[in-house]
């Protein structure tokens, strides 16, 4: 499995062998001997798994967790595709505000690791898109908050041919600038806390 690290400070994309036959194909989206090479530490503690699926222009995101406590992500694609983005929300770290864009579909198999603190969208390609996600924490209403996916300070470049459709909840989040003013935002000393707390040998495991 190859891997590279993203712009933005500690996220990865992962990018598995795909073998392929007459009957389909066999993938493996994580290896954690790789996940530790490529991020320094194994794969957090899952405390959840989801799933979405979606319709061609959906758009969800971008998503982010209060910290604390925060959360960490490992996300593909299982059916479809999506337009993916990567956002640092982390107020204090040398990226902030800056953003990540690739694709992940079911053909290349292609897949992140995001630390606490990031934010994540998603625009799917097709309909019938499917993500997946392997998540640090449970879901809680209260600590699941989002900025605005079209903010134009963050400027991501969304599908010119598809009109986002976006939940209330997206449509009423805050920009970057009022998310921030808010007091909202993840602290970048605070997330990688938490990311060495959620990661270090025994954390959350027998």
């Amino acid at each position: 499995m190859k891997w590279r690290p993203l712009k933005i400070e500690g996220a990865v994309e992962f990018i598995p062998p795909v073998f392929p036959d007459h009957r389909g194909f066999f993938v493996t989206p994580l290896s954690e001997s790789v996940l530790r090479e490529a991020v320094g530490h194994p794969l957090f503690p899952v405390a959840q798994a989801s799933h979405s699926r979606s319709r061609r222009g959906t758009t969800r995101g971008v998503h982010f967790t209060a910290t604390p406590p925060g959360m960490a992500k490992f996300v593909f694609c299982t059916n479809g595709s999506v337009r993916d983005y990567v956002v640092d929300l982390r107020v204090g770290s040398p990226t902030f505000g800056a953003f990540e864009s690739l694709v992940l579909d079911a053909r290349e198999c292609r897949s992140l690791y995001l630390p606490v603190g990031l934010g994540h969208a998603f625009t799917a390609l097709e309909d019938d898109t499917r993500v997946s996600y392997l998540l640090s924490g449970e879901y809680r209403a209260e600590n699941e908050l989002a900025v605005a996916v079209s903010d134009p300070e963050i400027g991501l470049p969304l599908p010119p041919d598809l009109p986002p459709l976006l939940s209330e909840r997206d449509l009423a989040a805050p920009t970057l600038a009022e998310a921030r003013e808010r007091g909202m935002l993840p602290d970048y000393a605070a997330s990688r806390a938490l990311e060495h707390a959620l990661t270090s040998p025994g954390a959350g495991r027998p």
